[in-house]
């Protein structure tokens, strides 16, 4: 293990998964110099609230943080917050910073995490077009939705989808427009997408898919209705939901391979056996799905510091579990684990709806007899099963699966007694 204290490790990027490395770090025993850098103001905290808990007001800033500031001056982690780095200089192991500072590393961590895809139209820089990566931009999307309100959400993914909710829920009136054929488009597969757009529908959420905003009428420095061809959607507010786009630009210049994300191994490593990148950024190889994926995820991110710290400690462990993730809408928890592409067959675990009429169920995912994913819907008891049988691609019975009075348990721990 790498314990001597002259040794120092450079994060670049106070997020979830740059925070979480460092944290990682002291819990793996790491005890040289951490220095963690980041263009907020805040310490590493949780993104996935912005756009549920903090939105609805149901959340304050200082829940959100991973660990209590003072919790990294005790593990002798210091924060550079509000500073941006400038370059790296691979040749010399440094790192400058745009105020000038610079720092020497042994080892430096990429965990620029992304920004969001903007809408290039004219109008979309009015005061009333929003978007949603951090604290700031949530709370000024909060103070913007109140009651009869008409918010109209371009774009029809997660993030779109749920701010619809949580708008929805403050009483606001609510479009959502996606253009693609139907919600959920890149990220789901059809039936889970007419399951959440039956469960917008229900709520009152105006749900236009197949319809591309091409302008927006503005009026005093703000949008009155958004065109789509030839409708016209009146708004109060406009929340741009399309995308995330890594920040790779220190890693280009830096000359490290970019494609779709950092180029990295199944332990975080680039070409440069100094320099890591972990979270959203990262294009990693994920042993379990056989190929390279880069996630948007917070448990990847998590998985991916984890990883990262192993390696920098000299105790190299790589990516193991399968990918997951959640989304809250309405009163639909979702979670997800696996990647459903190429599945040839889905199968359905239905279970008596909760009280209150949620739905209660389980997709199945196969691919040549292996489960190869799963999404699970207000079923937080079994879902970790189903995440470990996804994880070690199991072959199991259709039948079984489909039949809810078979615990997933115990298909997981025969699965256990036959290897």
């Amino acid at each position: 293990m790498t314990d001597v204290t002259s040794s120092t490790t450079v994060i670049l990027g106070a997020g979830q998964a740059g925070g979480e490395t460092a944290l990682a770090l002291r819990q793996q025993g790491y005890a040289g110099r951490i220095v963690v850098v980041g263009a907020e103001n805040h310490p590493p905290y949780r993104r996935p609230p912005l756009s549920k808990a903090f939105l609805a007001g149901q959340a304050d800033a200082a829940s959100l943080l991973i660990r209590p500031a003072d919790a990294y001056e005790k593990a002798n982690i210091e924060l550079r917050l509000g500073a941006t780095a400038a370059g790296i200089d691979r040749a010399a192991r440094t790192v400058t910073l745009e105020n000038g500072e610079t720092f020497n590393y042994d080892h430096l961590v990429l965990a620029t995490g992304g920004r969001v895809r903007r809408l290039a139209l004219p109008g979309g820089d009015a005061a009333n077009v929003l978007y949603l990566r951090d604290i700031q931009d949530a709370e000024r999307l909060r103070a913007a939705i109140s009651p009869e309100k008409r918010v109209v959400i371009v774009g029809g993914g997660y993030i779109g989808l749920e701010v619809a909710a949580s708008a929805v829920k403050a009483g606001a009136k609510v479009t959502v427009l996606e253009a693609a054929p139907r919600l959920l488009a890149r990220v789901a597969e059809a039936d889970l997408s007419a399951f959440f757009e039956a469960l917008h529908r229900t709520n009152g959420v105006d749900i236009q898919t197949g319809v591309s905003v091409t302008g927006f009428e503005v009026a005093e420095g703000h949008v009155t209705a958004v065109v789509a061809g030839d409708r016209r959607i009146e708004a109060d507010v406009v929340v741009v939901g399309i995308g995330l786009i890594p920040n790779t630009a220190l890693a280009e210049a830096a000359g490290l391979p970019v494609d779709n994300g950092i180029v990295v191994d199944e332990f975080a490593r680039t070409n440069d056996p100094a320099i890591l990148a972990v979270g959203d950024c990262a294009h990693h190889a994920h042993p379990v799905l056989g190929r390279r994926i880069r996630l948007e995820s917070v448990p990847s991110a998590s998985e991916m510091a984890k990883v990262a710290a192993s390696v920098v400690v000299g105790a190299p462990k790589p990516i193991a579990a399968a990918p997951w993730f959640w989304s809250d809408q309405f009163d639909a928890k979702l979670q997800m684990a696996g990647m459903t592409d190429g599945h040839d067959r889905v199968v359905e675990r239905r279970l008596p709806d909760a009280p209150g009429g949620a739905a209660v169920f389980m997709l199945c995912y196969l691919r040549e007899g292996r489960l190869v994913a799963v999404a699970s819907v207000n079923r937080a008891q079994e879902f970790m099963a189903a995440r470990e049988l996804v994880g070690r691609g199991a072959t199991i019975d259709p039948d079984k699966l489909a039949d809810p009075g078979t615990p997933l348990k115990d298909l997981l721990a025969a699965l256990g007694s036959a290897t």
